[in-house]
């Protein structure tokens, strides 16, 4: 079984293969960021892909929303140091298998891998209990309103790109990505550019 490790620290691709040493012939292959992990994984087609949300350029989100692209089946799993219920949600709607907390149990990663490779979804107990009893909660967090390509350019424009060089990043024109702006300041009640950068920088999403 070949696994992608899209991270950008090398300290958890190596904790990766530590925590699945005892998992027979696994081949991992690594990336850094998005762009290397695409470009991996038309190359080699690995059985699952194992992306961090928080990559250096575009977002695991929109990464997973290119690999899906390319295979509709690919087998995705997110993992991230937010376990936050709204950053589950987005990751089963982009069409992840399986989320997996990086602050959690490392026997998570084990069973999640396993599972995923039989065809089948996984989150751990712990994560999923909180997940099913989140709404309350997930209703107050104002993230809960934005979709994932919604999530990915309000974190863009929070870490200081133009609305130019979003469309460049996530491969849409410059009218949809305007657009799309405009739609989250209308979701978040937000009324200028600057209050919607402010906004992501303070959700801590740049």
């Amino acid at each position: 079984m070949r696994i992608l490790i899209a991270d950008d620290h090398p300290i958890v691709a190596s904790g990766c293969r530590t925590v699945l040493a005892d998992e027979p012939d696994i081949v991992f292959l690594e990336a850094p960021d998005a762009e290397s992990a695409e470009r991996t994984f038309s190359a080699e087609h690995p059985d699952i892909c194992l992306i961090d949300i928080n990559l250096p350029t575009v977002s695991g989100f929109e990464l997973a929303r290119r690999v899906l692209a390319k295979d509709p089946q690919a087998r995705i799993i997110m993992f991230s140091m937010n376990d936050d219920p709204v950053y589950v949600g987005r990751a089963i709607e982009v069409g992840a298998k399986g989320f997996v907390s990086k602050t959690g149990d490392p026997q998570d990663l084990v069973e999640a891998i396993r599972e995923v490779a039989k065809g089948g979804v996984y989150l751990p107990s712990a994560l999923a209990r909180s997940v099913a009893f989140a709404g309350p909660t997930v209703a107050r967090n104002p993230l809960s309103k934005l979709n994932a390509r919604e999530m990915e350019i309000l974190r863009l424009l929070g870490s200081g790109k133009s609305l130019s060089e979003i469309a460049w990043m996530v491969h849409s024109p410059y009218k949809t990505v305007a657009n799309t702006s405009a739609i989250i300041r209308q979701k978040l009640g937000v009324r200028s550019s600057a209050e919607l950068v402010r906004f992501a920088i303070e959700s801590g999403l740049s």
